[in-house]
């Protein structure tokens, strides 16, 4: 894609639906006794691999466009074939415990990305409550191999919550149907706090519960999920992207479907925002930001929480009077690429003051020129080079920009709507 300066950006749009709602929403159903409509679904990459993987374990799945009817299953089948995970950290991660819920033995595979992310800690914890599984290949590619016995025993565990917070989550999709409570204590400090309270709150609504606390998850075992019906809400991490172009270019627009008061940890771009001078106005289901002509504020921001905004937030600081600091980030080297170091690589192409630290970035804001950009086969890379580029000088050529179909297929469409000069092939749904 070709992305060339754009004066000023006008208009709305509808915010992308959330894929990490709409992948736990798909498992809780296909856990669950019954049928369950999960309305406005995103279809992207990463939900597809989370569809082929609940589908392998025996769930029935109608799709339609604004609608999923996900029927559940009171046991769970051990797959005939290796379930293809994909690129999708959420589904290997959520998948790989509920396999042991199956009578039989579970293949998952692992691609790209995933090959460079840490699975042992949750095999782990796995193996003491009991269930065997092994790192291996399967036809040339990545597995992870689990023996099912048709459930689990409940127990104690203990986790680090500092590495992945998928590997909690997975743990809690899973443990609910364990014979016994299980506990799992938490060796470090968790991190992406608001992602496990989503899967939380996604529990709940199935009629399962568990109880978090600030060194352990406690979940009681012999519960049973029940089907319900639900719509995924708009999803901010993707909406930041959007809120962020409008930054950049002094623009008025206004993102929908985004609900401020729910549980989503990534809405916390709008006090970014607002720190940095641009103000927004919240209304029920929208988010509307008018930002003015002056140069942004930098910022100082710990993003142990938010750490799929920064590459967004580098962007904005790249267009900040003064040095931003952003710590707290080291955890960002485990994702779909290392996005310290692409974020500090593909910025800098683009003629921006910034250092790598230790656990951040170091971003002193000055004028951007046009660049030659690799997204590294990173949808949010892709995506923070591409509302950076609004600003710079010149042209900006994203490489490889299909890379955005893992979580937001309808972004340079949606940019285009707004006003942004944009050339390139149509990636849409």
């Amino acid at each position: 894609m070709v992305i060339k300066k754009t004066p000023s950006l006008t208009g709305e749009v509808f915010a992308p639906s959330s894929k990490s709602y709409t992948q736990r929403m798909v498992i809780a159903a296909a856990l669950s006794e019954g049928n369950s409509e999960i309305s406005y679904p995103l279809l992207a990459q990463d939900t597809e691999a989370t569809l082929r993987a609940v589908g392998a374990f025996g769930a029935k799945i109608q799709l339609d466009e604004k609608c999923w009817m996900i029927q559940g299953t009171e046991s769970l089948r051990a797959p005939k074939e290796p379930i293809d995970c994909g690129e999708s950290g959420a589904t290997f991660r959520f998948m790989i415990p509920i396999a042991a819920l199956a009578l039989g033995d579970s293949v998952l595979l692992f691609r790209g990305s995933l090959k460079r992310r840490p699975v042992e800690p949750l095999l782990l914890a796995l193996k003491t409550l009991g269930v065997k599984t092994q790192v291996g290949t399967h036809g040339g590619v990545d597995a992870v191999f689990v023996q099912g016995k048709g459930g689990m025993a409940g127990g104690e565990a203990s986790i680090a919550g500092d590495i992945s917070s998928q590997f909690i989550s997975g743990l809690m999709f899973a443990c609910p149907w364990a014979d016994s409570e299980t506990k799992i204590n938490l060796t470090s400090s968790l991190e992406s706090r608001d992602y496990v309270e989503m899967t939380r709150a996604v529990l709940a609504k199935h009629g399962v519960s568990v109880e978090l606390t600030e060194t352990s998850i406690l979940v009681p075992g012999g519960q049973r999920y029940k089907a319900v019906d639900a719509q995924v809400p708009g999803d901010f991490s993707s909406a930041a992207f959007l809120l962020a172009a409008s930054a950049i270019t002094h623009s008025q627009i206004r993102v929908k479907n985004l609900d401020y008061f729910g549980v989503q940890g990534d809405r916390a771009i709008l006090g970014v925002l607002k720190e940095m001078g641009v103000e927004s106005k919240i209304d029920s289901g929208s988010v509307e930001i008018c930002s003015q002509g002056d140069l942004l504020k930098p910022i100082d921001v710990d993003v142990r929480n938010i750490p799929d905004l920064v590459p967004v937030i580098a962007a904005l600081a790249c267009y900040a009077k003064g040095t931003s600091h952003i710590w707290g980030a080291k955890r960002l080297r485990l994702k779909e690429s290392d996005r310290l170091q692409t974020v500090y690589t593909e910025l800098s192409k683009m003629g921006a003051e910034i250092c790598l630290t230790e656990d951040g970035l170091t971003i002193t804001g000055t004028p951007l020129q046009g660049a030659d950009i690799d997204s590294h086969n990173d949808h949010r890379i892709a995506m923070a080079a591409s509302v950076a580029a609004l600003g710079a000088e010149g042209q900006t050529i994203i490489q490889n920009a299909e890379c955005i179909r893992k979580s937001y297929p309808r972004f340079f469409v949606h940019l285009t709507q707004l006003g942004a000069d944009i050339v390139g092939g149509k990636l849409d749904r």
